[in-house]
């Protein structure tokens, strides 16, 4: 076992990179980009923005240490039968399923389903569709992480309070230990995101740590 630390809070996080991986939430077109789901519902895309350039350094640094990554895309099938009402009946005036300028909003295959260029999946890297929030419900991640002996994630993406925080719950009751870096996540909500950030890390770090993509690079460098 190779021991390393994050700088972290409430306190540094000891890992292995051989047990160690990157999962990537939901860093899709229709939610980080002007004309997608997210812009549709009225809130301002450039709030979950600044999470992209730290990812982008948090995920080279990833590829260079040999870590797994896992990138994981919200949405349903076309004929929507994996959505359930109480879903597919929010949004206000824009739906799952319906038209946007980048397709069917949330639907697999359309555009706006799609990841961003500036995050895109290389060669090897799996891609979990899944239809909930959390990126362990319906999905295979919790087999794929197991048969690699993953102990350890980093979970960076969006949004904060929603998929990333509902993922990162999932995964402590599966028993990983999480951190996330504050800047490599987003929310349209500030409080949002400093409240989901302050429960991740409370009464001892119960979901988490939470740390930032500078402490991340360089605890992989190390």
């Amino acid at each position: 076992m190779v021991k390393k630390e994050f700088r972290a809070e409430p306190f540094s996080l000891a890992f292995d990179p051989a047990t160690t991986a990157l999962v990537m939430i939901d860093m899709q077109r229709d939610f980080v980009e002007p004309g997608g789901f997210g812009e549709a519902l009225g809130n301002d895309v450039s709030l979950v923005r600044t999470a992209i350039e730290p990812c982008k350094k948090v995920l080279a640094a990833a590829r260079k240490a040999g870590l797994l990554v896992i990138h994981t895309r919200e949405g349903h099938r076309a004929d929507l039968a994996d959505c359930p009402p109480a879903k597919l009946t929010r949004g206000g005036k824009t739906f799952i399923g319906s038209d946007g300028p980048m397709g069917r909003i949330l639907v697999r295959g359309e555009k706006g389903h799609d990841l961003i260029p500036e995050l895109y999946p290389v060669a090897g890297e799996p891609v979990v569709d899944k239809p909930g929030k959390g990126a362990f419900y319906q999905t295979d991640l919790h087999l794929m992480l197991h048969t690699a002996g993953i102990k350890t994630l980093i979970v960076c993406g969006v949004t904060t309070e929603v998929c990333v925080t509902t993922t990162v719950r999932e995964a402590n009751d599966r028993g990983y230990e999480c951190i996330v870096p504050a800047d490599c996540v987003g929310s349209y909500f500030p409080e949002f995101q400093r409240f989901a950030l302050e429960m991740i890390k409370a009464q001892g770090a119960i979901f988490g740590w939470v740390s930032d993509s500078a402490a991340i690079v360089d605890g992989l460098k190390s």
